[in-house]
């Protein structure tokens, strides 16, 4: 695995031949450590706080504080702790249960050493990953001015999303960025970014050949600078840049990692988006519908995600679980739009039922097979060649719609920024008798 440190880990059951059982099961592995051992929920949050390990293994039948409960403590109060939970029921509900409390995995006792140490390290691998994301950024101060971050270009970003495939994300992100970009003119710039890294069709969409991706880029982040990145960067003629997945499923392993691992692609992926953030003013991400860490990598930095759905019962239920996963992730609801695409299409289901059990909607994307498929092989932006009809004027919308929510994103961020610095300035007079 290749970390300095070995991954510590706590186990909390309430059967003493059981603890020293998976003990001594885990002194096996060179890579991993048992730091301590607790026999109630209330023993195993105290030395939670106490250790704050890298993963707890817990029991969810415990006297007392059960593991569910315990759970929730350690995820509120060690948040860089993962949780594993161990029970001998296997049903779907305990699972359900371990999720929503926090778990990052559930396994059925007795788990076999394989499994049990796979697991470890996946969920610890996950930590590391949150913990680069969630890494503050460094800045730079400016001469004269007491902790006052130097303002350079920042760009905004927009990822969209949708966790059923099909609901038609590429061609909301590559029409949006292609409005947005006619909208703002030469002005101000527009990139895109294919984030569906094997399988990704912001090429196709776009009538462009991938002949640079971003694994040229991945490679490369540690010298990455504004002339790499525009070698890099594929140009439209809307103006529009585009940084393209790999053309080979198997190419992409340049930026996720040969092994499947989570640290260094998000670490990578964290990297590249800096740099685009940078160059342009606004960023379109199209991802998969996947909701990994490296998906979160992008959502967590995202201004304004776009949730699409399509009027189907299965596309709401999935929505309605990624909504209540981003407000458990800290997510301000005003960070998620609604975009419903194929909004005229007859379901049975109205547009007033899907925005109740959702959210309201920013945009509603009409059906327009003959469009889509026009779009789809020729590869000519919906935006652009069907402009005049109602599901191009959808997409202008769509693009005036994110414009706002961003301008109010902005105006609330310098705000905020103002009154973080007149603080510090009243402070800093205050200490200096001022």
């Amino acid at each position: 695995m290749g970390q300095a440190e070995k991954i510590r880990v706590l186990v909390v059951d309430d059967i003493a031949e059981t603890r020293e059982n998976l003990r001594k099961l885990l002194s096996f592995a060179p890579d991993i450590e048992v730091v301590g051992t607790a026999a109630t929920g209330e023993e195993g949050v105290k030395l939670a706080q106490e250790l704050t390990p890298h993963v707890v293994i817990m029991d969810i039948n415990l006297p007392g504080m059960d593991g569910i409960t315990a759970t929730e403590q350690i995820v509120r109060e060690v948040p860089t702790t993962q949780i594993i939970i161990l029970s001998v029921q296997g049903e779907t509900g305990y699972m359900r249960r371990a999720m929503a409390a926090g778990a990052r995995d559930f396994l059925v006792k007795p788990p076999s050493g394989d499994e049990l140490m796979a697991t470890i390290r996946r969920v610890y691998e996950i930590g590391q990953a949150q913990a680069a994301r969630m890494a503050p950024i460094p800045t730079t101060v400016v001469p004269g001015v007491a902790g006052h971050p130097a303002v350079g270009r920042q760009g905004q970003l927009v990822v969209v999303f949708s966790p059923k495939g099909g609901a038609g994300c590429t061609t909301i992100a590559v029409n949006l960025a292609v409005a947005l970009q006619t909208r703002l003119g030469a002005s101000q710039r527009v990139a895109i970014m294919d984030g569906s890294f094997q399988f990704g069709d912001v090429g196709v969409m776009l009538n462009l050949q991938a002949s640079r991706s971003i694994a040229d880029l991945a490679v490369r982040v540690e010298e990455l600078d504004a002339d790499l990145l525009t070698s890099v960067l594929i140009p439209h003629p809307s103006g529009v840049k585009a940084l393209l997945a790999p053309p080979h499923p198997e190419a992409a392993d340049a930026v996720i990692g040969a092994d499947g691992g989570m640290v260094e692609g998000s670490r990578r992926i964290g990297a590249i988006l800096d740099g685009l953030l940078r160059e342009f003013d606004i960023v379109v991400v199209d991802t998969w519908s996947l909701l990994n860490e490296l998906t979160l990598t992008f959502l967590d930095r995202a201004d304004l995600i776009l949730l699409v759905v399509t009027p189907l019962i299965p596309d709401i239920k999935d929505a309605r679980h990624f909504l209540e996963l981003a407000d458990r992730l800290g997510y301000p609801r005003e960070k998620v739009g609604l975009v419903i695409n194929h909004s005229d299409r007859k379901t049975g289901l109205r547009l007033d039922q899907i925005e109740r059990a959702l959210i309201p909607a920013l945009a509603h994307i009409p059906y327009d097979e003959r469009a889509g498929i026009v779009a789809a092989n020729r590869g000519l932006p919906i935006a652009v060649e069907e402009a005049s009809r109602p599901i191009g004027q959808a997409f202008v919308h769509l693009a005036a719609g994110v414009l706002e929510r961003l301008s109010q994103f902005r105006k609330a961020q310098e705000e905020e920024e103002e009154v973080s610095v007149e603080v510090s300035r009243r402070l800093l007079g205050r200490a200096l008798g001022i």
